[in-house]
């Protein structure tokens, strides 16, 4: 897969919002605006070297189907979508949302999933008075990425880690021995152990 910097996605996003099509008075519309004329030229040169859009007679540019199997194709999970997002930059889920155009409620799930499996990590990020989720890729996930490049997603399949379960039953092991004792003070022990259980189990 062709690997997308901040500014390609922005760019190629231009072109999945507007069915495939964008120019200049998108871009102007865009936040892409504040790059600078010079940035915004050369990064359309890069896309166009690397043929992720194409540019029309009349001025205006297409993306490519390379551009839009790299993250837009119905053919790839959403987990993969969002590690390759989360490839690029730290975003928080509604900038996912923004950019593979998919509900934020059908994201959740996969997003935590992919939390769970340690292959993204959520960092709350104070901005004014609002504290916002920020998501970003761990070691795991981008390693998780490249195996999906050499051997395909198919072959990949996202799976439950199972040391939940694993520490789940080495707790209960040593509440039974700690329930074979007729100390009173041994209750809070054990109360403390079903609460770890509880929270792994979530």
């Amino acid at each position: 897969m062709t690997k997308l910097g901040i500014i390609d996605l922005e760019i190629i996003h231009l072109g999945i919002k507007g069915s495939g099509r964008f120019n200049e008075a998108d871009i102007e519309n865009s936040d892409l605006k504040k790059l600078g004329v010079g940035k915004i030229l050369d990064s359309l040169a890069s896309l166009k070297d690397r043929k992720l859009i194409n540019l029309n007679k009349d001025g205006s540019f297409s993306i490519t189907d390379l551009a839009k199997d790299s993250l837009w194709s119905d053919q790839i999970p959403t987990w993969v979508k969002i590690l390759r997002v989360l490839e690029i930059k730290p975003y928080s889920i509604e900038d996912v949302s923004y950019f593979l155009k998919i509900p934020e409620i059908t994201l959740n799930d996969e997003i935590e999933r992919l939390r769970k499996n340690q292959l993204i990590l959520m960092s709350p990020l104070r901005l004014e008075s609002k504290i916002i989720k920020m998501y970003e890729i761990l070691p795991d996930g981008i390693e998780k990425i490249k195996k999906i490049e050499d051997s395909g997603f198919q072959n990949n399949i996202l799976e439950e880690k199972k040391l939940s379960t694993e520490t789940i039953e080495l707790i209960d092991a040593v509440i039974k021995e700690i329930r074979k004792e007729t100390e009173f003070n041994k209750i809070n022990i054990i109360e403390k152990l079903e609460e770890i259980k509880e929270k792994l189990k979530n």
